[in-house]
């Protein structure tokens, strides 16, 4: 008998639109809840990441402005990423599913791509420990260790940037 590997539909990346609000929201919730508990305690994940039914009425804003792509497979969100014109990365979010696929450093690509298309020095962000990990691997680096607070719980991040 002849088994045959499977293989996973190629990852399309397209840009935000505002009716992807409402998944975008899901897979960042399911993401912080479900991805970073080696690093954050379950009550710094509620706070940065609030159980909602849907997205914040900011977000379809938020997630539009700017360059702002996502990655679908299958037709399903699997990832998104949200860079201003200035360079800063806000939204940066893979599925868990979806780590180590290849589908975070797609978005990423692409992002870097348009901030050199738009002649910026540089890109920033605020990373978390574990996305992190994934800047510093593409020559990013920490500038500073800060605390946010969040529903009045202190959240530790990084503030990084890289020069383009």
């Amino acid at each position: 008998m002849k088994i045959r590997a499977l293989t996973l539909r190629p990852i399309t990346v397209r840009p935000i639109t505002v009716k992807d609000a409402d998944a975008c929201y899901a897979l960042f919730h399911r993401t912080v809840r479900g991805g970073t508990g080696a690093f954050y305690t379950a009550a710094q994940r509620a706070a940065w990441a609030p159980d909602r039914d849907h997205a914040p009425e900011t977000w379809p804003a938020r997630l539009t402005a700017g360059y702002a792509i996502c990655a679908t497979r299958w037709g399903r969100l699997k990832g998104f990423f949200t860079m201003g014109h200035d360079g800063h990365i806000d939204f940066a979010y893979v599925a868990l599913e979806e780590m180590g696929k290849g589908t975070a450093a797609k978005l990423y690509n692409a992002c870097e791509a348009e901030a050199r298309r738009l002649g910026l020095p540089c890109m920033d962000t605020e990373a978390s420990h574990l996305a992190r990990r994934f800047f510093e691997k593409r020559g990013w680096r920490v500038t500073a260790r800060q605390t946010v607070i969040r529903d009045g719980v202190g959240i530790e991040n990084f503030r990084m940037e890289k020069a383009l």
